[in-house]
């Protein structure tokens, strides 16, 4: 984005392993419901908007942060931007609210917030990202859509 980077050296985390695949999962008589591991492995490989390391990697998401209710169709990330006055944060519950849009059926009722006392305006990127109007205005700016894109877009 050739601007200069808010936070320089981010503290890095282990990746978590591949789930693993049992014999239930290719079984169509049984029921699979959606979980938070699940969810979490279709926004883990997201990338950052400033640096080329994923949402994983520098503990934006989390798979406990992440509520899957499948009874009411809901799921909820919680995300934690790496310092408390990211200009990216808006930015980046787009990203993962996009991709979850994207991936999961449309039953589902998708919530996208920054963990609480994370960020110095909390309160002002939930309601942006609570609002379908201002989030599907923000969707039509092409520039915009390019930068998500580009962030949804995985090397994996």
């Amino acid at each position: 984005m050739g601007e200069v980077l808010e936070n320089i050296n981010p503290k890095l985390y282990d990746k978590l392993g591949d789930r693993l695949i049992t014999t239930d999962d290719y079984n169509e008589d049984i029921v699979d419901e959606f979980d938070s591991r699940e969810v979490f492995d279709l926004i883990r490989n997201i990338n950052d908007p400033e640096h080329p390391l994923t949402l994983e990697e520098l503990h934006v998401v989390e798979q406990n942060l992440i509520e899957v209710d499948n009874k009411k169709n809901t799921v909820k990330v919680n995300f934690t931007p790496t310092i408390p006055h990211c200009s990216m944060a808006t930015i980046i519950g787009l990203s993962i609210r996009v991709q979850l849009l994207r991936a999961l059926p449309s039953r589902f009722k998708v919530n996208v917030e920054v963990s609480p006392g994370t960020h110095n305006a909390e309160a002002a990127v939930n309601k942006q990202l609570a609002d379908k109007e201002r989030v599907a205005a923000a969707l039509e700016n092409t520039h915009l859509i390019r930068v998500i894109n580009q962030c949804i877009q995985s090397e994996k």
